[in-house]
Parts: C-alpha cells; sequence; structure tokens
C-alpha cells in the first residue's frame, strides 16, 4: 500500500472528539492534542507516523508568523506527504504575555496543518463557525446593511458588529 493509499484511509476513517470548551464563546473545539491522540491508533495499524515542524517568519507588516507543517511518514519506505499552515501572531493581544501570544499561536497552527493534512472540515468546527458574540443579522437588518453599503459604506464595519453568511456577504458586495 501506498503512502497515498494509507493517507487517505486514515482520511476516510480519522475521528477527533471536540473534548475543550471555550467558555467565552460557549462552545467545544478539538486542539492539535486531540488530533494526535486519536491518530495514535492508526499510526499502528498503518505502519505510519506523523511529525510536526514549525518556522518562526516575519510577514508583512513586520508581524511574526509560526509556519506549522504536519507531514505523515510511511514506517516501511520513508515517504512522506505534507501539509502546512500559517498564523500571525498578535503582540498585542491584551491579556497575554508574549510566551503565551506564540503559544497559542502555535496550537493554531498545528491544529490546522493536522487539519489541512487529514481534511478535516472546519465548517464543523466551532472555531470557524462561532460568531464570538456577534448576533445574527435579522431580515430587517439586512435590508438597513443593504442601504448601509449603497450609500457607501464598508461591510467590515457590519462584520463587525453582526454575524453574517456567505450569501449576505456576496449580496451586499454586488450592489
Amino acid at each position: 500500500m501506498t503512502i497515498q493509499d494509507k493517507l487517505s484511509l486514515i482520511q476516510q476513517k480519522f475521528k477527533a472528539k471536540k473534548s475543550r470548551f471555550n467558555s467565552f464563546g460557549k462552545y467545544y473545539f478539538r486542539s492539535a492534542e486531540d488530533i494526535l491522540e486519536a491518530l495514535k491508533p492508526h499510526c499502528k495499524e498503518y505502519k505510519v507516523y506523523f511529525t510536526i515542524n514549525e518556522e518562526l517568519q516575519m510577514g508583512f507588516a513586520e508581524v511574526p508568523i509560526i509556519k506549522s507543517i504536519a507531514r505523515i511518514v510511511d514506517n516501511e519506505t520513508e515517504l512522506g506527504i505534507e501539509a502546512s499552515s500559517v498564523v500571525g501572531i498578535d503582540l498585542n493581544q491584551k491579556g497575554m504575555q508574549t510566551p503565551q501570544q506564540f503559544g497559542a499561536a502555535s496550537s493554531y497552527a498545528k491544529k490546522y496543518a493536522l487539519g489541512n493534512l487529514l481534511l478535516i472540515d472546519d465548517t464543523a468546527d466551532s472555531d470557524a463557525t462561532n460568531n464570538h458574540g456577534q448576533q445574527a443579522m435579522t431580515n430587517t437588518q439586512f435590508e438597513s446593511a443593504k442601504g448601509y453599503v449603497k450609500s457607501g459604506g464598508k461591510i467590515e464595519s457590519i462584520k463587525e458588529k453582526y454575524s453574517i453568511t456567505a450569501a449576505q456577504e456576496k449580496a451586499l458586495t454586488t450592489l
């Protein structure tokens, strides 16, 4: 069996529970550690191992970035497949010390690199669907938002206040 076949089977069978709870956003999520723990039985079954490497880079406007590279390697052939993710580090994040800012970005980058490799659908992940306290836009509010955009208002201002769907955003950008 090739490494591609092994990865494909793991992607099909893979399940990782959302065992962590975000009390601010009131949702469950999975961490990189949850994903790695769920991979262990597959490693033995398919004779593979996973690695995660990180690189610190400087991004646009001198914002530090962590690039995380998740890799599956075949024990028998040493051939591998990798996927990556890139996460900026917010050094102005209130309530966090610098090591915590780097650690949070590192954890997030690892989680999404693994998600990219394993084809974890993050539309079902609370990090992707959480509205972080924003309210959903009602039909009346959407009609008002259309008028606001037509008069020169910015969609970004609407998105700061409301959680809008992709369809609503598309409708607002085509006005």
